[in-house]
């Protein structure tokens, strides 16, 4: 990041122009083109002023914060500069998924009720399976009060599916080897 620092009434320091060119690299992960940042550093009587104003990546940010020592200044306005660049981000991630979703809305066309009821949907689930043996597979959804379950056979290393059948009884699904 090109960083220019400037000190108002106190003599310049570099270990602060570091400390601040070294907080201010953090921040190019968060933008995604090159951007310029002008610091100003500034002491009235007993306060202790740092002023910051990034402009790139489309978006200017400011901040302004004043304590009674310069590192907390510096690292306060750091802070407020992040949630404001996120804030920034995040408006722009959502007005794009926006004007995707209206665009498909406008572009998809018109169908009459029963071509849409023709249409089937599938609903896709991710589920975790565990080794247990049929009977243990039986005890886990007769407990969880499922219709079926997928599993890792223990004996076979294979996954199997078990399931309830309308006449009360369980049905095993196993690959064929």
């Amino acid at each position: 990041m090109q960083t220019s620092v400037t000190f108002k009434n106190f003599d310049p320091s570099e270990t602060l122009r570091d400390y601040v060119c070294d907080k201010l690299n953090r921040f190019d992960r968060l933008l995604d083109n090159p951007a310029e940042a002008s610091v100003v550093l500034a002491v009235e009587k007993f306060r202790h002023i740092a002023e910051i104003n990034i402009a790139g990546d489309r978006l200017t940010i400011n901040g302004k914060e004043e304590t009674s020592d310069m590192y907390s200044s510096i690292d306060m306005v750091l802070d407020k500069l992040e949630k404001q660049i996120k804030k920034s981000k995040q408006k722009i991630r959502e007005r794009r998924t926006g004007a995707k979703a209206r665009n498909k809305e406008i572009g998809e066309p018109e169908m009459s009720l029963p071509e849409r009821e023709a249409e089937r949907q599938v609903r896709i689930k991710n589920i975790e399976y565990k080794p247990m043996d049929v009977e243990e597979a039986v005890l886990q959804m007769d407990l969880l009060n499922d219709n079926f379950l997928v599993f890792t056979n223990a004996r076979s290393d294979k996954v199997n599916v078990i399931y309830r059948r309308k006449d009360g009884h369980y049905g095993l699904i196993q690959p064929s080897t």
